[in-house]
């Protein structure tokens, strides 16, 4: 099929306004809805036991992991989120009691504002109103700018795939919308995970803070890093030495690079879709030359 002229600046005015159409979806990702679901993670009452990723494991149809799940040693090395395993557990060492290590969960954060999709040119990623930040694999092209924006370094992607998407925690999205709480909380045997509004599950952590003088640090982490996220957590020990980064500070990183993109001229906006409808009208036009010749 041929494109003509005519047709090729139709396509080029198309994608352009579909991008702006994203601009405009991505605006209204900016206000957080105050009842978003959310988990909390006292890491006091961790104990390792691994449950929590077996569970996600099992949800997500992820493949068995290198080391199974009843065995200690995985905790000889610092793991990371990966294409098989959207939550991890990793073990450090507690200063105020040696012979009771601290264990930490890690998985996406599900941020109020999240830097992921507001990076997102296609809407592959989007803020629910439930909370979860949900990965849309058909309106993915790619492009990995989500894993560039995270601040906490979790969106994967499967580059070894020769269709590969992007992987991460989806906070169980689909078992929330039946009314169930997420697999990983469900699975956890001493509460250390718990599901909830997020507005409850800091009052909770509140609570306990203040009834536990000298248990926990001062800090609830997530209320408000990055402007708040989904999974809040609680520690007997500064953040810091437990694998958090404590420097993030408070703004949603939307905030910070809002200014940015509403500077990009238009001409970059539509650039990338004016390309790809030039190349495909040059290709079209050189394989009707091809056909003359013949």
């Amino acid at each position: 099929m041929s494109v003509k002229r005519r047709d090729f600046l139709k396509i080029a005015g198309c994608a352009g306004m579909a991008l702006l159409g994203v601009s405009d979806a991505r605006a209204r990702t900016k206000e957080p809805d105050p009842e978003f679901s959310a988990m909390l993670i006292d890491t006091t009452l961790c104990e390792g036991c691994r449950s929590c990723e077996e569970a996600c494991n099992e949800k997500n149809s992820l493949p068995d992991p290198a080391t199974p799940f009843d065995e200690g040693s995985v905790y000889d090395r610092k793991r990371d989120t990966s294409i098989g395993a959207y939550t991890v557990i990793n073990r450090f060492p507690n200063p105020r009691d040696p012979g009771s290590p601290i264990y930490v969960r890690r998985q996406c954060m599900h941020c109020n504002q999240p830097a992921c999709a507001s990076a997102c040119l296609v809407k592959g990623l989007e803020k629910t109103r439930q909370g979860p930040v949900i990965y849309n694999k058909e309106r993915c092209m790619g492009c990995r700018y989500c894993m560039i924006s995270c601040p906490f370094d979790i969106p994967k992607f499967e580059y070894d795939s020769p269709s590969p998407f992007i992987k991460k925690c989806t906070f169980c999205y689909d078992r929330q919308r039946q009314g169930k709480i997420p697999a990983c909380a469900e699975a956890c045997p001493t509460e250390a995970t718990l599901f909830g509004t997020r507005r409850e599950l800091v009052e909770v952590a509140r609570k306990r803070i203040y009834r536990n003088p000298g248990k926990y640090v001062p800090h609830i982490y997530g209320e408000h890093e990055v402007g708040g996220t989904g999974w809040l957590y609680l520690s007997a020990i500064p953040f810091d030495q437990i694998g958090f980064r404590t420097d993030l500070g408070v703004r949603p990183y939307p905030e910070l690079t809002s200014g940015f993109l509403y500077g990009v001229p238009l001409v970059f906006v539509l650039w990338p879709s004016m390309l790809l409808a030039l190349n495909h009208f040059s290709r079209k036009k050189g394989e009707r030359g091809d056909e003359g010749k013949d």
